[in-house]
């Protein structure tokens, strides 16, 4: 197997990724970098991020508003440590982008532009229209180009962790082009592979998306934090689930019933109030929205579809000149994946899972219990987003953590630890042998295709927007049973090439892991928390769960599950409050 040596090796070249290897570059120019990516980088997920980046700019915000609001927003499951260095650090990393060329949205008097977002109760999120994530991406790209120590990888599927000791030497990746098995040898790890909502059927995720990186850490012995907090999106196209971003509402489009009423008044989130408090209607946190689809469906107040109920998004008030200039990519969308033109017609939506809190367990510098391993952006959990992540926060989380995640791996290469050779060729000649594996299975009794539904089916009928005991032992067994019968799987494509059959397969493997540390954490928290609603308990239990729940791999059965008390500094627990109850429909 060919061996591939580098000072610090980094999984995953999305924004994460690309920030990480420039923050290595800058901190040591002698220190070798490779960047390991399943996909070109340009395909990573961070290009599919539409609304924005929140950092403190306006002469009406400050630091400590953007604190509290994330620090609630997260229904104070957040480590406000972490919290205090995010709200710091992302204005610099956001003018840091403009430097570099991201083409920030203007206000006529050239000054950068803000936006309103979700549960944010000033105006704080730049954009780039409505294609922040991919201006990001692309400006992280062509900044990472300059730096030659910078070694791309691309279509490189990483298999496992080489760890000896307490420690994390390197990985294993098959080189997709020619199905060959490198062995990555390197002085500190970073993964930035993003996250896993594709354990889900109804998804805004892309395929890529699958927690490969969570599994991989996970397995590692690395525990997997706050896995039960997956955050549903209010506004997804049916049908495809592509995101209608936030920046919808927080230009003032609407939520309609439907008797075309907007219904969020019912359920603490209104009446409006006026800018700068933004803490009303549609701009109320993504829980809470897509919480609130949940009862009036109940309800029967939904719009029944061929895809299923929906409501509307009205965007129409608004004027084609302001849809054009500030939402020009969700015209484009809606127009071809659901025949409605926004400019003149109501938009279905529904809510769809979008975001997952947690991930692999980080301290404040985005390093792992691992030595020499370190994780940042959504596939890590350090905790700035707690039980609900805040919008425009996680591009921002991105930058700010991809950066330390560089600095501290960069501080650790120099270090030199390295495993004795012989002990690494060992770890890599196992991992080979696990892929190896699916290629000599002659006879097959289950497909990956059929047990991929079967567990998306289960997690979003166990672990949805509600849950209770029974949904959740159900989703539990089912996953239990789908691993099981995942043995069985063997791969049709014996070919080397681009063989999309192993792939798929490998990535089964991790959603199969993945999708029960979220089940088997949201069984164990018996609290309704943030994303985290249980009809069977139904409040908030600070005595008992105001802490990080910590899921540690078990080859022998479901991950063990304990707890980490969360880091307070200043804002001690309350109720989240976004708006008084209005008049109108009743809530009953």
């Amino acid at each position: 197997m060919q061996v591939i040596e580098a000072d610090v090796i980094i999984v995953g070249a999305g924004g994460a990724g690309l920030r990480t290897a420039i923050a290595v570059a800058e901190a040591d120019p002698k220190l070798s970098i490779a960047l390991l990516s399943k996909v070109y980088p340009m395909r990573s997920h961070t290009c599919a991020a539409e609304g924005g980046a929140a950092g403190v700019i306006k002469s009406n915000d400050n630091l400590e508003y953007h604190f509290h609001d994330t620090v609630s927003g997260g229904d104070w499951l957040t480590d406000q440590d972490a919290v205090d260095l995010f709200v710091n650090e992302i204005p610099k990393e956001l003018l840091r982008m403009e430097h570099w060329g991201c083409p920030w949205s203007r206000e006529t008097s050239g000054n950068v532009a803000v936006r309103p977002f979700g549960g944010m109760k000033i105006m704080r999120t730049w954009f780039a229209a409505d294609k922040t994530g991919f201006h990001m991406l692309h400006t992280l790209f062509q900044t990472s180009i300059k730096y030659p120590s910078v070694k791309r990888f691309d279509e490189y599927y990483t298999v496992d962790l080489l760890t000896d000791d307490g420690a994390c030497y390197g990985c294993t990746a098959i080189e997709m082009r020619t199905g060959q098995m490198r062995q990555f040898r390197g002085k500190a790890i970073v993964i930035c592979s993003g996250g896993a909502g594709k354990i889900f059927p109804f998804t805004t995720n892309g395929a890529v998306k699958t927690g490969d990186g969570m599994a991989m850490a996970y397995r590692a012995g690395v525990p997997l934090k706050d896995m039960e907090f997956v955050q549903y999106h209010p506004t997804g196209l049916p049908g495809s689930g592509i995101l209608l971003t936030e920046a919808c509402r927080g230009e003032g489009g609407y939520l309609l019933n439907k008797d075309g009423y907007r219904y969020l008044q019912d359920y603490g989130l209104g009446p409006e109030t006026p800018t700068p408090v933004l803490k009303a209607m549609e701009l109320g946190p993504r829980d809470q929205l897509s919480q609130a689809f949940w009862h009036e469906q109940k309800k029967g107040r939904t719009i029944p579809t061929k895809w299923g109920d929906v409501v509307h998004l009205d965007l129409r008030h608004l004027g084609e000149k302001k849809i054009d200039e500030r939402l020009p990519l969700i015209r484009e969308l809606s127009a071809k994946y659901v025949d409605s033109d926004p400019v003149t017609t109501l938009v279905p939506v529904r809510p769809v899972v979008h975001y997952m809190m947690g991930g692999i367990h980080t301290d404040i510098h985005a390093a792992t219990p691992l030595n020499g391993l370190y994780a940042a952006g959504e596939c890590a959990c350090v905790s700035i987003n707690g039980a609900n992540r805040l919008g425009s926060n996680s591009l921002g989380e991105l930058l700010v953590f991809g950066a330390r995640a560089g600095r501290g791996a960069a501080e650790y290469a120099k270090k030199g630890l390295t495993a004795p050779s012989e002990r690494l060729d060992a770890l890599a000649a196992d991992s080979e042998a696990r892929v190896k594996a699916w290629f000599q299975r002659t006879q097959a009794t289950d497909r990956v295709p059929d047990l991929k539904k079967r567990l998306t089916t289960a997690m979003e009928d166990g672990c949805g927007i509600y849950r209770d005991e029974a949904t959740i032992k159900a989703a539990c067994d089912i996953i239990v049973d789908v691993r099981e019968r995942f043995k069985n799987v063997a791969l049709e494509d014996k070919s080397s090439v681009y063989n999309t059959d192993l792939y798929q397969t490998l990535e089964m493997d991790a959603m199969i892991e993945v999708a029960q540390t979220v089940a088997v954490s949201a069984l164990e928290r018996r609290e309704s928390r943030g994303a985290h609603q249980r009809l069977d308990h139904v409040k908030r239990d600070d005595e008992a769960f105001l802490k990080h729940s910590m899921a540690h791999y078990n080859p022998n059965g479901e991950p063990r599950i304990d707890y980490l008390d969360v880091v307070i500094t200043k804002s001690k627990p309350a109720e989240r409050v976004y708006g008084a109850r209005a008049g109108g429909q009743s809530a009953a």
